[in-house]
């Protein structure tokens, strides 16, 4: 082994914007603003970690000192300047580091070398990374250095947080967006690493690795070294999955295939295996929601290209989907999305993911017994096969058999006391050995009620009853009095509202109104005045705005309180009626000074006596 390894994240990063991976939308506009000499003075380059900003930044600085470009805007990799950079010799190109040098000291030093010109190439390219870690007064002190900048300097600003940056730094940058490298070009990248570094690779190693590394290019790398090293080589895509702490897609289709079996004990006996190898339980509830939204996917062609699995294994997937009813899979992804929800919070972390599993044995006996509760007495009894909640037990047959049809079940009736032993002894009879035969079932918490549990359906309108039994006294009785009561609901919808009962009735309300201690709202409605229009129209109208607002939150109340005492269905309206003349006798009337002593001398006319004893002038 040489002493000089370098890793392969720094050992095959791009040199070139051609070689730079997923980038295209970036490495386009840069080339292009080389080219026809529309290079800013500052670029913020933004996006996830490891998907190319600073190697992004690194090409920029080196392609606008080369001496000798190519025809397609690269740097030729043999002049002086590129030479220089490749050694990292070069003095037109200075690396900043926000995370640890954020300082005010800092900034003003970056800016005391940008006002000497470069000694070698057009540029000086100033690449500040982590830039979102500079301090307020750091970023302060760059501002007017970042807004005019000698033509020489160019500052690229590189980011994971673009939201930490003062917006006066963004307006004075171009952004560039970087965006999450996808799966295949992961792969493919990884791919030709490893031809060129000699390791065997299965495709299927490759795309998980890409899958864990979410988009970011030196990670997968990072990951392939990682392997590589365990394996000698040799990336199978189980050892992958075993260096990674990864369960496997075979797993959790054996975790399928129990839960439609509605095999309880396989399944926790799975869980079992998983737990002992140390996966978490979390791992292995998250894992499931992926798996089980695969299986979504592959039931409708045009999602299936949102299927992000090795190619090995998706015709597995099609045909897994085939076999799985959607609203299992719909139910189960509700199940698992509240166990992800609640794991954290969960004191015994084993039993909330056992919970988890078997709610999802159980799921597809829940799904059944609605269908077949929201059906009708027909389709209960016609031969098509329906599942069976008493027939699922902790140990099934390993085929999944059709169960007996589903019989629906008999509308609870009021009988007798001497009919109700009766039927209980003919019912031990018939059915002892059943129970002696049947498997144990297995309750499950918070889940939808089996079939034979369903609500059952309305009786039949006939003249037995459900399962052929005869009506009894009672039930005629009642029948005969919601009839009745029926028809005088029926009647009342004729008769009509007398202006007499109406009045009485909003009295009445005011009464109650004024018991409950609603003095305010008593005193308003005693200003209201009512007016009945036959057959079913309440008018109340109010002399005021305050008024008829308080007759308008009382509208409901009063709808209620009319219906409950007429059984009719009482319409209530309001208006405002202001009285015009009322409200200008309201209004003060200015007076002059002879109009007020008239005024005076009609209200008291010893003022009148005295003004002519005394011979007084009144100055008007």
């Amino acid at each position: 082994m040489s002493d000089n390894y370098i890793v392969s994240a720094r050992k095959y990063r791009p040199q070139t914007f051609d070689t730079v991976v997923g980038q295209s939308h970036i490495t386009t506009t840069l080339k292009n603003a080389i080219k026809n000499q529309h290079l800013a003075h500052a670029y913020l380059f933004c996006g996830p970690r490891g998907v190319g900003k600073t190697t992004c930044a690194r090409i920029l600085a080196k392609t606008i000192n080369c001496e000798s470009p190519t025809e397609d805007m690269e740097a030729c990799g043999q002049c002086n300047t590129c030479l220089s950079f490749g050694n990292n010799t070069s003095f037109n190109v200075f690396e900043l580091d926000a995370a640890s040098n954020n300082s005010v000291d800092d900034i003003r030093e970056l800016t005391n070398q940008v006002r000497f010109a470069p000694q070698q190439g057009r540029y000086k390219v100033y690449i500040i990374d982590e830039v979102h870690m500079l301090s307020a007064a750091a970023f302060n002190a760059f501002l007017k250095t970042l807004e005019e900048p000698p033509p020489y300097a160019i500052f690229i600003l590189a980011t994971t947080e673009k939201h930490k940056i003062l917006p006066t730094i963004l307006s004075r940058c171009q952004i560039f967006d970087f965006k999450r490298i996808t799966t295949n070009d992961i792969v493919a990248h990884l791919a030709s690493i490893a031809s060129k570094e000699g390791m065997i690779a299965q495709e299927a190693a490759l795309h998980i690795i890409a899958q864990k590394s979410e988009g970011a290019m030196r990670d997968a790398l990072s990951m392939l070294d990682r392997i590589a090293s365990f394996t000698n080589g040799m990336l199978t895509y189980s050892n992958t999955m075993e260096h990674l702490n990864l369960l496997d897609a075979e797993y959790y289709f054996k975790l399928t295939d129990c839960m439609l079996c509605q095999d309880v004990a396989s399944t926790l006996l799975l869980l079992d295996q998983a737990l002992e190898k140390g996966f978490e339980g979390d791992i292995i509830i998250s894992g499931l929601a992926e798996h089980f939204r695969n299986l979504l996917l592959c039931k409708d062609a045009r999602m299936a290209k949102m299927l992000d699995v090795p190619n090995d294994f998706k015709q597995i997937y099609y045909e897994k989907a085939n076999q799985t009813p959607p609203s299992f899979i719909l139910s189960s992804l509700n199940v698992i999305n509240d166990s992800e929800l609640t794991y954290k919070n969960a004191t015994n972390k084993r039993l909330h993911v056992e919970m988890c599993l078997i709610r999802l044995c159980f799921v597809l006996v829940a799904v059944n017994g609605n269908l077949v509760a929201q059906g009708n007495n027909t389709d209960a009894g016609s031969g098509d096969v329906k599942k069976n909640s008493n027939s699922v037990g902790f140990a099934p047959p390993a085929v999944i058999e059709s169960p007996p049809s589903y019989q629906q079940p008999a509308q609870p009736t009021r009988v007798s006391e001497p009919e109700r032993q009766k039927e209980s002894a003919q019912s031990k009879q018939t059915t002892q050995p059943a129970t002696q035969t049947a498997p144990l079932a297995m309750p499950v918490a918070n889940s939808t009620p089996p079939v034979s549990t369903a609500m059952p359906l309305p009786p039949a309108t006939t003249g037995l009853g459900e399962g052929g039994r005869r009506l009894s006294m009672n039930m005629l009785n009642n029948l005969d009095e919601k009839i009745k009561i029926a028809a005088e609901n029926q009647d009342s919808a004729h008769k009509s509202l007398s202006p007499e009962r109406g009045l009485a009735l909003f009295e009445e309300y005011k009464t109650i109104i004024q018991e409950s201690g609603k003095s305010v709202i008593y005193s308003q409605l005693c200003m209201v005045r009512v007016e009945v229009n036959p057959p079913d129209e309440v008018k109340l109208i109010s002399p005021s705005e305050l008024t008829d607002m308080y007759a308008v939150n009382q509208k409901s109340s009063l709808i209620d309180f009319y219906r409950e005492k007429t059984n009719m269905n009482i319409r209530v309206k309001t208006d405002v009626q202001i009285d015009e003349s009322a409200v200008a006798s309201q209004i003060p009337k200015v007076l002059s000074k002879s109009e007020m002593y008239e005024a005076m001398a009609i209200k008291n006319p010893n003022l009148a006596y005295l003004k002519e004893g005394l011979g007084m002038q009144i100055e008007y």
